[in-house]
């Protein structure tokens, strides 16, 4: 039986895992740990209203288990020592450098996190992947933990999340599946059922699947891959829609009755954003074109440049909707976040469509209700595109949606969040420069009503 469990990286996946598995497993003692100090003070905040992540729920689950068997610690040698099983949970960001630049996964925090268990483990370990991967990285991962560690037995299980950021609380208690992958020998196979063990203790039988260790790492690639590719499938439709005089949720409903095709995933957007959609299909895209299967990177590829033009061309309409100039002019963001229910704004339409207007010397303010002001900079800042200073000089956040829309030319909806829905929109109206302009890159206000108000409205599709 697993009794005291270690999750080597504080973030999105690890965090609010690990939260659940010690709240639904009391017996089992659960060590989150990172090197980043500000963020395990954060999660150890006696408000826990602060922690550094936002989830409908999370919260509430975090005060529950917090000291009683779940703990955030920096002291990821004595985690390591005491643990049972560890999970490796740590940013597997794409490529900026060398060999598959733009495409491959980075995997030197994942070597690094091999390298300090190999060290530090004196009995047998369980390692498990809960970062996204590409296939065969368990291969990697036990190669280095029997070369370099001290005669200690490796299990290695791949384990990939399945979480959708906005509901991963309740992904996590009602997952569709959990699955595990693992080793075909007799020690696999009991590490497997360990780990089965503990998801068992709240998730049905029927719904943990095991694999081998390779199905399970493509498994994840491709769950994501096939989820973007239908919103880029539908965004591409938005475009022919516009020139049509067709209505792309009229066609998103019409094909989402089709039991072989099913609703979700079919809402026209600005563009899918989010930690993994995009990092996946590259990594995805990198694997095939190194087996030398070039249509099938192909293929996928494009499901990523769809994306980029929604993205572009979305930027596109509102430079020329205003006159084909936005220099000087305030643009008005209501969201940063990639989807509504975060505050991960990793790969955000937001980010790009800004770059964009900024290239076009326009002037955007920002209101996110979850995201801060410093997270917006360090977004831009990142592009490179332009100093720090000019992007200071040229986003301006504000905590006040009303302040933010005041004397703007025109509104951009970047994120769904459901408050944008409840505005006073008269009031919004009163208060811009005219003729007033909305963009509604998510497809969530009323069109008759903004224009029965005078808004010269936009939406996708």
């Amino acid at each position: 039986m697993i009794t005291n469990i270690c999750c080597i990286g504080a973030g999105y996946v690890g965090g609010p895992t690990m939260a659940i598995i010690a709240q639904k497993c009391p017996g089992i003692k659960v060590t989150v740990v990172d090197l980043n100090e500000k963020r395990i003070a954060a999660w150890n905040d006696a408000d826990v209203n602060n922690i550094p992540i936002y989830e409908p729920g999370l919260s509430d689950v975090v005060a529950e288990a917090r000291g009683r068997n779940l703990f955030f610690s920096t002291e990821v040698d004595k985690a390591i020592d005491e643990a049972d099983m560890i999970f490796i949970s740590v940013n597997t960001p794409t490529k900026t450098y060398g060999v598959g630049k733009g495409m491959a996964a980075d995997l030197k925090y994942i070597e690094l996190c091999a390298r300090q268990i190999a060290r530090v483990a004196k009995n047998d370990k369980i390692v498990v992947e809960k970062s996204t991967l590409p296939v065969r990285t368990a291969s990697a991962i036990k190669n280095i933990l029997d070369n370099t560690g001290n005669g200690v037995n490796f299990q290695i299980l791949s384990n990939p999340e399945f979480l959708a950021e906005g509901t991963a609380v309740e992904d996590l208690f009602a997952p569709d599946r959990v699955l595990i992958g693992g080793d075909s020998s007799i020690e696999g196979q009991n590490a497997i059922q360990l780990l089965v063990d503990v998801y068992a203790n709240w998730v049905p039988k029927d719904k943990i699947l095991t694999t081998n260790v390779w199905s399970s790492e493509l498994s994840k690639l491709t769950a994501n891959a096939f989820l973007a590719q239908r919103v880029s499938s539908i965004n591409a439709l938005s475009e022919l829609c516009e020139k049509t005089g067709a209505d792309v949720n009229e066609v998103a409903r019409a094909i989402g009755m089709d039991s072989r095709i099913g609703p979700k995933f079919l809402k026209s957007s600005v563009g899918f954003g989010g930690s993994c959609f995009q990092k996946d299909i590259l990594n995805l895209v990198y694997i095939a074109k190194s087996y030398g299967l070039n249509e099938v990177a192909d293929y996928w590829e494009q499901v990523i440049i769809m994306n980029d033009h929604q993205k572009r061309r979305f930027a596109k309409n509102i430079i020329k909707t205003l006159y084909n100039t936005v220099s000087g002019k305030k643009i008005a963001f209501l969201g940063w976040a990639f989807k509504k229910d975060t505050n991960d704004t990793r790969e955000s339409a937001a980010i790009y469509v800004a770059d964009d207007l900024l290239h076009e010397q326009a002037i955007i303010s920002v209101f996110d209700p979850k995201v801060s002001s410093e997270q917006i900079q360090s977004d831009l800042n990142y592009l490179q595109s332009r100093t720090e200073e000019e992007n200071f000089s040229g986003v301006h956040v504000h905590d006040n949606p009303y302040e933010v829309c005041k004397d703007a030319h025109a509104i951009a909806i970047l994120t769904e969040w459901d408050e944008f829905k409840t505005y006073d929109w008269q009031k919004i109206y009163d208060a811009m420069l005219k003729p007033a302009f909305v963009f509604d890159g998510r497809n969530i206000l009323d069109p008759e009503k903004m224009q029965k108000i005078g808004f010269h409205f936009s939406k996708i599709g």
